[in-house]
């Protein structure tokens, strides 16, 4: 089974991947097509580094490092409760402990 999910996960990278450098490509025969650069034309992923601060450009919209962390700090403030996480936690719990005693029984 881990060996199922980690070929999934790998080819679900892979097509996302191709999918970009297929956009990519496209955008860059469009440019030679049309012979001329065209504002409206962007790129599907690009990065800019200024030295302190990285902005990358995904599909048209501009992402800097400074809003990642805003927004990384933002939910870390929120905090909110989730009671879905609350139970699995419990669960999980719940079952290391009655396999831990299963085991404690067996092995004695």
């Amino acid at each position: 089974m881990k060996m199922f999910m980690l070929k999934f996960f790998c080819i679900v990278a892979l097509m996302f991947i191709s999918v970009l450098a297929g956009m990519q490509m496209a955008n860059d025969g469009i440019h030679k097509m049309k012979g001329y650069d065209d504002p409206n034309f962007q790129n599907a992923v690009a990065l800019n580094d200024n030295g302190e601060q990285v902005k990358a450009t995904f599909l048209g919209k501009e992402i800097s490092s400074h809003d990642i962390n805003e927004k990384k700090k933002k939910l870390e403030e929120i905090s909110a409760y989730n009671i879905f996480s609350s139970m699995g936690k419990k669960v999980s719990e719940g079952v290391s402990n009655a396999s831990e005693k299963l085991i404690n029984l067996i092995t004695e």
